[in-house]
């Protein structure tokens, strides 16, 4: 009885978040400057089609985020990709989805040490890559040793001041657009379409490395327990967030390609945008690059300090070794060990790795998570609520598939599965969402394939030993929560 009225008399978390507040989170967490870092990567990878990629991508997304949204309303305060999965389709694979998890958390601080490097070393060329990378790595560990943690507040004002660059960009690029030669209604379509340079395999592939763009969105469903009406609100917020980030993305990039043509290349990929903005308006170099170098910082610090609360997770349920992964500094209550191996990881991988490889292998294990949110949405409710039979929708999934996988295509073959993936958008939202995440997973590079399915054999066979078969208790790769 004491302990029922202890519950009951509990302060609980206010519900006070309305929609537009969502749709803020996501879009600051996400980031409005959010395709300005790969952008040189997309150009590079789909023959200058990055308008194009970015809103394949948007589509793909959606899909996914009605997905989330979806299951959100499920598990209003659990809320992972980890979870629907293992509670709607099987433990076992809600382990794998988990474990996909963990090499994006692990790799999400490496690829922000390589670009905030790349950007410095082109502030200050006279300082080796080499040395910033160290810099930048011993930074994101120290501080987050301390304990530091930055304020919604402050995450506001980084918010709007990216805006107000963005909008100064705008500003910079119609003025530099409107005053150059071009050769007429091809030079305003040559972003969406060149037929010069189109490929579809490039496209596909490029597109593959947009998901970056959007990934954060599924941060909104942590919010549930604060939201007015999270049934309706965390399914809207999530939805939308995608869409505004999709669109003003793509304004973002096909103002890029048009004041820098696929044709013209770089003088660093990494850091190309940088280079757009210093063309539209000299100062604007200095002032995106630095731009870009916060949102960057922010996020490596942020990714840093979540995968060492996601390692000290698994070392408290002793699915790694416990007195080195399950351990809290009793002074900054940080996990200190756990920082300094993934601040480590980080660095090194910094120096064998491109961003664009980093950017492609974290999206192996993103969509291989956000294939399994769709599938877990789609048992849920269209088969175990619904009260349909799952055999036609599957099928016609499957020949999709098969369609698009085959060697040589057809117009009758592509428009087939054009139909079939339009009925499965019609009739069942989630298989429309996992054909074309599985779509981008197929076309990451193959080096992506290499090292991601490496680690995925890794880990299947570590848990397969860890849970004799998976027959034990699976690994737990919940986020603990943050203690006060």
């Amino acid at each position: 009885m004491e302990t029922a009225a202890a519950v009951s008399t509990a302060p609980r978390l206010k519900r006070a978040l309305t929609l537009w507040d969502l749709i803020l989170y996501g879009v600051i967490v996400i980031q409005p400057v959010a395709p300005m870092s790969v952008f040189g990567v997309l150009s590079d990878r789909g023959h200058g089609h990055v308008v194009t990629t970015l809103l394949i991508a948007m589509v793909a997304m959606l899909f996914t985020a009605f997905s989330y949204g979806r299951m959100a309303r499920a598990y209003p305060s659990a809320g992972s990709a980890f979870t629907y999965v293992g509670q709607e389709i099987n433990p076992a694979v809600g382990y794998i989805t988990g474990w996909s998890m963990v090499m994006d958390y692990m790799l999400n601080p490496m690829i922000c040490i390589i670009w905030c490097s790349q950007q410095a070393h082109v502030f200050a060329p006279a300082v080796p890559y080499s040395v910033w990378a160290v810099f930048f790595g011993l930074v994101f560990s120290a501080l987050n040793i301390q304990g530091i943690k930055t304020s919604a507040r402050v995450n506001t004002l980084l918010a709007a001041g990216m805006g107000a660059v963005v909008a100064i960009f705008f500003m910079a690029a119609a003025r530099y657009i409107s005053s150059t030669p071009h050769d007429g209604v091809a030079f305003f379509t040559r972003p969406f379409y060149d037929p010069k340079m189109w490929e579809i395999k490039a496209v596909l592939g490029a597109t593959s490395v947009a998901v970056l763009s959007y990934i954060g969105f599924d941060g909104i469903s942590t919010l549930s327990e604060e939201a007015e009406n999270p049934r309706r609100n965390i399914l809207l917020a999530t939805v939308l967030t995608c869409f505004v980030i999709g669109i003003l993305s793509a304004i973002e990039v096909y103002a890029a390609q048009l004041i820098w043509p696929a044709s013209q290349s770089f003088p660093n990929i990494d850091t190309a945008f940088t280079y757009v903005a210093g063309r539209a308006w000299e100062p604007l170099f200095a002032v995106v690059g630095f731009t870009l170098l916060v949102a960057n910082f922010g996020s490596g610090m942020g990714a840093q300090i979540g995968a060492a609360r996601l390692l000290y997770g698994m070392g408290r349920s002793k699915a790694l070794p416990e007195s080195f992964f399950g351990v809290v500094d009793p002074k900054r209550r940080v996990p200190r060990n756990n920082v300094i191996f993934v601040g480590a990881i980080a660095l090194a991988g910094a120096f064998v790795l491109s961003y664009g490889l980093g950017a492609e292998m974290l999206n192996f294990g993103a969509l291989i998570a956000f294939m399994g949110v769709n599938m877990a949405a789609f048992i849920r409710y269209h088969v175990r609520e619904g009260g349909r039979g799952p055999v036609l929708p599957l099928l016609i999934t499957a020949l999709v598939i098969g369609l698009a996988l085959l060697p040589y295509h057809s117009f009758l073959l592509w428009g087939v599965a054009g139909l079939g993936l339009l009925v499965l958008a019609l009739w069942t939202p989630p298989l429309a969402g996992f054909v074309i995440c599985f779509f981008l997973w197929k076309n990451l590079s193959w080096k992506a394939w290499i090292v991601g399915g490496i680690w995925m054999i890794v880990g299947i066979t570590f848990g397969a030993i860890k849970t004799r078969g998976f027959r034990g208790n699976l690994i737990d790769f919940e986020l603990p929560p943050e203690e006060s």
